[in-house]
């Protein structure tokens, strides 16, 4: 059984920083380019970012460009996201979330219609 679980959201300044990561079971992490997305109430779930199977190649949301890294270590089997100068534009509730790509494709993707695994999320709120 695949399970996705993030963790590290919570209480942020405006401005200040925060890392969220995803814990992975049951699948063979190094086979799945992996991806952030976020919900806040009453708008669309969106793209944040996204890494290829091997770490090398990422892709992120427009907003979030120069601000969010994302990250993974293919030996802990956990991909993260650490999220700069945060706004209350950034609150919202963060998913992590796995699209096998087969050998030799190394990118990833920022459709959501492409990720087959879901996490249950993590709630990032900032205040003003």
């Amino acid at each position: 059984q695949v399970q996705l679980v993030e963790s590290g959201g919570g209480l942020v300044q405006t401005g200040g920083s925060l890392s969220v990561s995803c814990a992975t079971a049951g699948l063979t992490f190094g086979n799945y380019a992996m991806g952030w997305f976020r919900q806040a109430p009453g708008k669309e779930r969106e793209f944040a970012a996204c890494i290829g199977r091997n770490g090398v190649y990422t892709k992120y949301g427009g907003s979030m460009k120069g601000r969010f890294t994302v990250s993974r270590d293919n030996a802990k089997n956990v991909v993260s996201l650490q999220m700069n100068s945060l706004t209350n534009e950034d609150a919202a509730l963060y998913f992590c979330a796995a699209d096998r790509r087969q050998y030799p494709i190394l990118i990833c993707d920022a459709s959501a219609s492409r990720y087959e695994y879901w996490g249950q999320g993590t709630q990032v709120t900032v205040s003003s």
